[in-house]
């Protein structure tokens, strides 16, 4: 049997290769991403590795100082005495003190660099050797700063800003804005700025005033003397350190948490290959099935014969699960080596200029090895081993009779009851689910379990829907004569085999359909919600900052030429019901003209000390109306407060949760005294470049402050749709990939098994063309087919899911991309007739006389 396997393999490698390509699509995928994630977790880990590569341990204080050295005192102990105490510690080879902390810089045009993640934007002091050379940043260009108003930058930052030597740097730490000269580009190996971060270097008095204190330090690093054995080196400093104020780590700790932290904040990038990969596989499995079916199906007289001398049902179904292992080790093979150039290829596709990604050589490690062959193998013994057991269900008397027997009337009963019953569980489940309106993990979860049931009806049920949808589309092809009907009845002779190669893709345009549609409902939603409530034209805001606007900087964009009004809003916290909400602090008298409220009941006009407003929902939670009361804190300073409810307002996310008065608000907020945002009207409702540039130049450039104006404000609230078109469009190729494979490995068997039919319509008239045409039309249909079936249950699964959608996104509403689906339905077909040209071709070429002697 093991024999007879091989030459199964070898006879029919043409017909095996499109299942080969399908199947090497997915593993090149898996095996692909599993290496490009270990390749780029290695760069990491290397980069961080070199980092610390010089330091034994780093002493830091046990309550990190803030930010802003004004608030608190900051780092108590680390000053330059323990310095030197800590420099005569025995095995102390070397010291390095540094005062670090974040700096947002500003880019040419203003804009804020850097990832978004203040972590991620990295400042400090650089601390030269007695060489006068910092060994972490080595200067590449310029010279060391050496006063208050100069800097250096890493290079990536550099070429990000578009900085030169000699340039001025607006910056920001958590306070005005700050313009220091740039005297210098270092390179570093700080695996924060490689993943798409920021560095910007003082000197060490101006870093210390910046992160510190004068004097003080926020970090001490210590190399160790060759030889000195850390855990005692650990032990003599600790007793140095002053009591309950500072810590020790060592360097390989820190180096492990940086990796960590890196390699955390960039997983996303494999997400995206992995779900390609799963969708290749199964959209592939349909392919497997089918290719297995008909060879099986072909092989009908051959495996009687078998039976007839000897083997039993277990060898046959042994035999064809081990031409499916064969095949699936080659694909997993060819997979392997195409995952290897994906991986290449990856970091350039994923990385951008504000968020590289590491260089650094492939890492092929036993994960991805096993893998590929684990997938490969795997998924084409599963796909393979319903075909093998329909070959071991031959009985050789009756294959002896005849060959190509379809299933009996009591397993097509069978199976429509069953595909009934999952259709009426899974749209039972789905809508079931149009009651609800949040987003629970328990709903998800149901809502997955739903569109599973529903994709599994519509591949049990899609063999008893071929007939009536492919006789209703056959009414189109019959306009081409003869070869349009003959196109339909030869897509009717086998539905089974019609719905296995119509099903890939089928799951492809369902997932895109309802992609889709989900994904233009809540970019619509968002582009109503993000601004809704703005009767502004631009809004500036802090960033990740608590910091609040300078109050000079309001009377500056209030004196900027072409604008009409400016409205200050204090933003904080607001805790009522148990759970923490946000209140606008605005001014009653004129917070109108820069927001559109729509009161319920009250008025914002009865704003004032002790009185608030709520929004629909708030008010709903808390069981209150105009008129009432409810016991609240603004902020952490404040002891619960009753507060009157002076009114009820539509949801409005400008306004936020609560509306108060704006100085009760400032009083308590994050910054006392402080605003976070102004609304700014023009004159005349003006948005163009050169007002948003003078209000920017209003606020002194600073980087930490947004400015943006409507648009901006929706395009940055929608900026996760971006992923989900991404996706859609990624799935939408892989799809359509794979499920073209399976219609030129179906139409090409079918081609092979009517090779006589197609000599005898040759010998009665019908020229190439002829037999080209009916080939291309029976691709047509069946790709139609597999197209209104996927946009069936894409779309009802879609408006089914679209009130755990409008839980988590407000405003949400069904809204069908007319055009999107229009262009898969056009795809779809096209895609059908282009796979279609090979088999068409090769049944063209064919002469009557040939036709018949081959068959």
């Amino acid at each position: 049997m093991l024999r007879t396997a091989l030459r199964t393999v070898l006879a029919h490698k043409a017909r095996l290769s499109m299942t080969v390509l399908a199947v090497c699509l997915g593993v090149a995928f898996v095996s692909g991403t599993l290496v490009f994630a270990e390749s780029s977790a290695a760069a990491y880990r290397a980069a961080v590795s070199q980092d610390f590569a010089d330091v034994a341990l780093t002493v830091t204080p046990k309550n990190p100082p803030p930010a802003s050295p004004a608030s608190t005192p900051s780092a108590p102990g680390l000053d330059d005495t323990l310095v030197r105490r800590l420099a005569g510690v025995p095995g102390v080879a070397a010291v390095r003190p540094s005062a670090d902390g974040s700096a947002t810089l500003a880019a040419e045009d203003g804009t804020p660099l850097g990832s978004g993640h203040r972590w991620s934007k990295q400042a400090g002091a650089y601390v030269p050797g007695p060489d006068g050379k910092d060994r972490r940043h080595p200067l590449v260009e310029g010279r060391a700063p050496v006063g208050g108003d100069e800097l250096v930058v890493d290079r990536r930052t550099a070429a990000a800003g578009g900085f030169r030597i000699g340039d001025t740097v607006v910056l920001a730490t958590d306070g005005p804005v700050l313009r220091k000269r740039l005297v210098g580009i270092v390179d570093t190996r700080d695996a924060r700025v490689r993943a798409g971060g920021t560095l910007a270097l003082f000197d060490r008095a101006t870093a210390q005033q910046l992160f510190a204190s004068p004097g003080r330090y926020t970090a001490i690093d210590l190399s160790a003397a060759p030889g000195t054995d850390p855990v005692d080196l650990a032990r003599r400093v600790g007793a140095l350190l002053p009591a309950d104020r500072a810590e020790v780590a060592t360097g390989a700790a820190q180096a492990a948490q940086q990796a960590t932290l890196t390699d955390t904040l960039t997983r996303g990038h494999t997400k995206l290959p992995m779900v390609f990969a799963g969708v290749s596989l199964f959209i592939g499995s349909f392919l497997i099935v089918n290719t297995f079916t008909m060879l099986v199906t072909r092989r009908t007289r051959e495996i009687a014969l078998l039976r007839a001398i000897g083997a039993s049902r277990r060898q046959v179904v042994r035999s064809v699960l081990l031409e499916a292992a064969l095949t699936g080790l080659v694909a997993s093979a060819a997979g392997f080596v195409l995952g290897l150039g994906i991986a290449a290829v990856l970091p350039r596709l994923l990385s951008t200029e504000g968020n590289p990604l590491p260089d650094g050589p492939l890492v092929i490690g036993p994960d991805a090895v096993l893998a590929a062959l684990g997938v490969g193998v795997g998924v084409t013994l599963l796909a393979a081993w319903l075909p093998a057991r329909r070959a071991a269900r031959i009985a050789p008397v009756e294959a002896l009779r005849a060959a190509g027997q379809g299933p009996s009337r009591a397993r097509t009963r069978i199976r429509g009851a069953a595909g009934a019953a999952l259709l009426a569980l899974g749209a039972g489940l789905l809508v079931r689910l149009t009651g609800a309106k949040d987003a629970s993990e328990a709903h998800l979860q149901e809502a997955l379990l739903g569109c599973a049931l529903l994709g599994a009806a519509l591949i049990l049920l899609a063999p008893l829907l071929a007939g009536p949808v492919i006789r209703l589309a056959g009414r189109l092809t019959a306009r081409f004569g003869i070869a349009g009907r003959l196109a339909r009845d030869n897509a009717l002779r086998d539905p089974r085999r019609t719905a296995a190669t119509a099903s890939a893709l089928m799951i492809s345009t369902a997932l895109v359909a309802g992609l889709a549609v989900v994904g233009h409902s809540t970019a619509q939603a968002l582009d109503r919600q993000a601004a809704a409530g703005l009767g502004a034209e631009y809004v500036i805001r802090t960033g990740d900052s608590n910091e609040g606007i300078d109050p000079a900087a309001v009377e500056r964009v209030a004196g900027t030429a072409g604008v009409r009004g400016v409205h200050a809003v204090a933003d904080a916290s607001l805790f009522v019901g148990g759970g923490g909400r946000r209140i606008s602090g605005v001014d009653p008298a004129t917070v109108g003209s820069v927001m559109e409220l729509d009161f319920v009941s009250g008025s914002v006009k009865d704003l004032g000390p002790g009185r608030i407003a709520l929004s629909e929902t708030l008010a709903r939670e808390l069981g209150v109306g105009t008129g009432g009361r409810t016991n609240g804190r603004i902020g952490t300073g404040q002891e619960f407060t009753p507060y009157t409810v002076v009114g009820v307002y539509r949801d409005n996310p400008t306004a936020q949760d609560a509306l108060g008065l704006r100085a009760e608000v400032q009083q308590h907020g994050f910054l006392p005294g402080s605003v976070q945002r102004v609304l700014v009207r023009t004159d005349g409702g003006t948005v163009s470049p050169a007002v948003q540039q003078r209000l920017r130049a209003a606020v002194g450039g600073n980087p930490l402050l947004a400015v943006q104006d409507r648009g901006q404000i929706v395009r940055e609230a929608a900026g996760t749709v971006g992923d989900l078109l991404t996706l859609m469009y990624g799935l939408l190729c892989v799809g359509v990939a794979v499920a073209a494979l399976g219609i030129v490995n179906t139409l090409a068997m079918s081609v092979s098994e009517r090779t006589r039919e197609i000599g005898v319509l040759r010998a009665l008239g019908m020229d190439r063309a002829g037999v080209r045409r009916t080939v291309l039309l029976e691709s047509v249909l069946i790709s139609a087919f597999g197209t209104l079936l996927g946009l069936a249950g894409g779309l009802f699964g879609a408006w089914a899911v679209g009130s755990l959608a409008s839980g988590a996104v407000g405003q949400y509403a069904l809204a069908v991309p007319w055009g999107t689906l229009l262009l898969v339905c056009v795809l779809s077909p096209a895609v059908g007739a282009a796979a279609a040209a090979v088999p068409a071709r090769r049944a063209a070429a064919l002469g009557p006389l040939e036709a018949v002697a081959k068959a």
